[in-house]
């Protein structure tokens, strides 16, 4: 017997059918019970992902890219129906989640593998996956950042990985009071009515911070180490070129790179962007505060 769950992230309902399994149920997804809803009186779902392990390999399909998402390889492939395939695989190169979407990422199937771990984690990635990507038809962000909230906005740090987004996140929590972690490692940036907000989500990395909160952005900084500590604005196309490689993308779908796109262009046009120059010390929190809270808030 199928079940149904429904979930509201970020405002947007999404729902998950999990077909009759011994092996697949709603326990391989702990991160997501705070966002947990009754069914809503809406029919408007944002997304619908069926797990199915009976789904198959498709036969006629075309190989797009290999990515190395940091956690392990994902396979990329074109369908016929203008949809896509994606192989996922974990950091041992485990295939965990075989999943199918749809061109826009509305309606999507997977098929799961492995132990509860490998179903886990390929279930949580085709998620992230599902949410950005259908996002982008939704002004909405997937970023890859640590976030904090302070006098009511937030300010999400974004770098490449171990550059010290999340130390310089806990710095804030250290040496500034008042300061709340929102998510560590993918929180969501929504444009409603031409406002910029952010939200917690079910994936937060290592750190288990999953909050179903929402702030209105204040600024987004980039943390660069460097031996002293300096805040530079940027200018708006340095702000976008910063901010462009923290969004979950995929360029070689033309309509939702082109919707990346134009939601970060009115980021930049809304919200003051930075680069922070710092140790990871307490003069980095405090000179970061000073330099970007009331910076555009």
């Amino acid at each position: 017997m199928k079940k149904r769950h429904f979930f509201r992230i970020a405002d947007f309902y999404i729902s998950i059918v999990f077909e009759d399994s011994n092996q697949n149920s709603i326990s391989l997804l702990p991160s997501f019970s705070v966002f947990e809803t009754e069914q809503p009186e809406t029919d408007c779902l944002l997304f619908t992902l069926t797990v199915d392990d009976n789904l198959q390999p498709a036969q006629e399909k075309e190989h797009i890219k290999k990515c190395d998402t940091g956690n392990g390889d994902t396979l990329v492939y074109t369908l016929p129906d203008g949809g896509y395939q994606y192989i996922i695989k974990d950091i041992y190169n485990n295939p965990c989640c075989l999943l199918h979407t749809n061109k826009d990422f509305s309606l999507c199937t997977c098929a799961l593998n492995g132990t509860a771990t490998m179903r886990s984690f390929g279930l949580n990635d085709a998620l992230m996956l599902i949410f950005a990507f259908r996002g982008s038809h939704q002004d909405t962000l997937l970023i890859h950042a640590s976030c904090v909230s302070h006098s009511g906005y937030a300010y999400p740090f974004i770098a490449k990985s171990g550059t010290g987004k999340s130390t310089h996140s806990s710095l804030w929590l250290k040496h500034i009071q008042g300061t709340e972690l929102m998510n560590d490692d993918n929180p969501i940036i929504r444009i409603i009515d031409g406002k910029p907000f952010l939200y917690g989500s079910p994936w937060s990395g290592k750190t288990p911070c999953y909050k179903d909160i929402k702030a209105p952005l204040g600024a987004v900084t980039r943390i660069d180490r460097a031996p002293a500590n300096r805040i530079e604005r940027l200018r708006p196309v340095q702000a976008f070129a910063s901010m462009l490689p923290s969004c979950s993308s995929m360029k070689w779908d033309s309509i939702i790179y082109n919707n990346i796109c134009n939601i970060i262009t009115r980021l930049v046009e809304t919200v003051p962007m930075f680069t922070m120059h710092c140790l990871p010390d307490k003069e980095a929190a405090l000179v970061c505060h000073k330099g970007i809270a009331g910076s555009g808030s």
